[in-house]
């Protein structure tokens, strides 16, 4: 079995400048869609990244992922033996999920098997990789150690590294389990435990600090955010203590948060 991961989503009340966004920064190419009130998806070549207008009642920011599955049955069938993760199905005008399910932690991610039918969109248009390509995406929770073991054993994902967290790889993206702490957040705003950061590896962080600075000097509604202030200072002792693979950490126009390292 080889799961990928494949799929990113945001949500937010800013989606067409995001992408936008995500376009110019990073060389993500934005798909052809015929119906662009529904979202904004750009890819890297690899991951798709959907990012939706935020609606009444759900909050913004970096919302779950998505793996995709050479056969859903086996998978399913190792999900059994966890009584209280749940399967749904999607809209068939969702672009990647076939279904929904979560972790034992609560953590929502997609699943998606190659020739389902109601994929479209850059998941099944072919491209290039990009030169600045996503990384890895990183979760917060109380149950690290646990959620290591279920994504290995559903999912077979390889672990890459343990300790302070856990990485587990489908051998371009990475998963980061990070512990989750209250007191982590002393001396900035506590988030709850979930989706937390992703990150992208780049040619050049020099270059990709120029093009960020042409682009807020071109059009300031694409400046990237800093994270600076006491807060903001917090939140980068935080980075650096709990996720190794990034140097640069930034926020995208809407306050996501990026890790960003240069390819070795």
């Amino acid at each position: 079995m080889t799961a990928k991961l494949k799929h990113i989503a945001l949500v937010s009340d800013n989606y067409a400048l995001q992408g936008k966004f995500y376009e110019a920064a990073f060389g993500m190419r934005s798909a052809a869609d015929p119906r662009p009130e529904r979202a904004v998806t750009v890819s890297d070549g690899y991951v798709g990244l959907n990012i939706n207008p935020r609606k009444p009642g759900r909050p913004a920011g970096l919302d779950h992922f998505g793996l995709e599955v050479d056969e859903l049955e086996p998978v399913l069938a190792r999900l059994r033996k966890y009584p209280e993760v749940q399967v749904v199905g999607r809209p068939s005008t969702r672009p990647f999920a076939g279904l929904s399910t979560h972790d034992p932690a609560g953590n929502v991610f997609d699943l998606s098997q190659r020739d389902m039918a109601n994929r479209a969109s850059v998941y099944v248009e072919a491209e290039q990789p990009a030169a600045r390509r996503i990384s890895h995406i990183a979760l917060r929770t109380l149950h690290a150690e646990r959620l290591a073991e279920f994504y290995a054993d559903v999912f077979a994902l390889r672990p890459a590294q343990s300790g302070a967290n856990f990485h587990l790889t489908d051998g371009r993206v990475t998963l980061v389990l990070i512990p989750w702490r209250i007191t982590d957040y002393e001396g900035t705003g506590i988030v709850r435990p979930g989706p937390d950061h992703y990150g992208f590896e780049v040619e050049s962080l020099a270059a990709l600090k120029q093009r960020l600075a042409e682009l807020g000097d071109n059009n300031p509604h694409l400046r990237v955010r800093e994270l600076a202030g006491s807060e903001g200072e917090a939140r980068l002792r935080l980075f650096e203590r709990c996720c190794p693979l990034g140097s640069y950490r930034i926020a995208d126009v809407d306050g996501v948060l990026l890790d960003v390292a240069e390819r070795k």
